[in-house]
């Protein structure tokens, strides 16, 4: 039997990229997944491509995380696995930047997964254990300009990584992150689509700048991502940790 036979991981933003990866991977490994994100159409898609459960919810509404949360429990069994994925970026100079901006990227990026891991928080413990792995970015780590909102939340999501496994370390509880550089997803497809409309440059171009942070010279698959988010919550010492997957771009 698999460790993850039996056990319900629940992926936020498990509608494509990253998070459909990782529900690609928990349900290869055995367990019952639930997707979740806002649009239900691309969910139901996913969904019923990976032959795994979803659920609608906004994660910046903590009455839908709490409703979305509590019918996926009812459906695969209490939550063993929160994978906190969801987020969203966007450059903005800061000088320019409104403050709707900053409270949307800390509300998607950061109040999001403090929303998420409270609503599982108290099941882990009744349970007596759980893994809970947050998506974070090399954002997480190191500074980068125009992103300054979306960079703060990040480094945020490493702190509150760090604090809640020292508080649950001896609960069975352990809590991690992987901070991804570069990822072949939507989210930098659109970057790219703003750099080609803002410079003139080709895709090629754009891609290549965004590359070059990379000493492999190529964007991170959401696969890579996956394989690093079933290895932490197989290894029971991992606690407290900020991953970087990045090609060696932040060490």
């Amino acid at each position: 039997m698999s460790w993850y036979d039996g056990r319900h991981a629940l992926v936020t933003g498990g509608g494509s990229g990253i998070g459909a990866a990782i529900a690609k991977v928990f349900r290869d490994k055995g367990a019952s997944v639930t997707i979740v994100g806002r649009s239900e159409e691309r969910l139901s898609a996913m969904a019923g491509e990976l032959g795994v459960s979803y659920q609608v919810a906004d994660i910046t509404d903590r009455g839908q995380v709490a409703a979305a949360f509590a019918a996926a429990a009812d459906h695969n069994g209490a939550i063993d696995i929160l994978v906190n994925n969801a987020g969203a970026a966007e450059a903005v100079p800061f000088a320019k930047m409104d403050d709707d901006h900053w409270d949307q990227m800390i509300g998607v990026n950061l109040t999001g997964v403090y929303n998420c891991t409270k609503a599982v928080i108290g099941g882990m413990l009744e349970s007596g254990g759980g893994r809970i792995v947050n998506v974070a970015s090399t954002a997480a780590l190191t500074g980068y300009a125009y992103v300054s909102a979306y960079c703060a939340a990040k480094h945020g999501v490493v702190g509150l990584t760090r604090a809640l496994a020292q508080e649950f370390a001896g609960k069975g509880i352990t809590v991690n992150a992987v901070c991804p550089g570069y990822t072949d997803t939507e989210i930098v497809g659109r970057a790219i689509d703003k750099i080609v409309a803002a410079t003139g440059r080709s895709k090629e171009d754009a891609l290549a700048e965004l590359v070059k942070s990379n000493p492999q010279g190529r964007l991170v698959q959401p696969e890579e991502v996956a394989d690093t988010v079933i290895w932490l919550c197989r290894q029971e010492s991992m606690n407290g940790q900020a991953i970087a997957i990045a090609g060696g771009e932040v060490m």
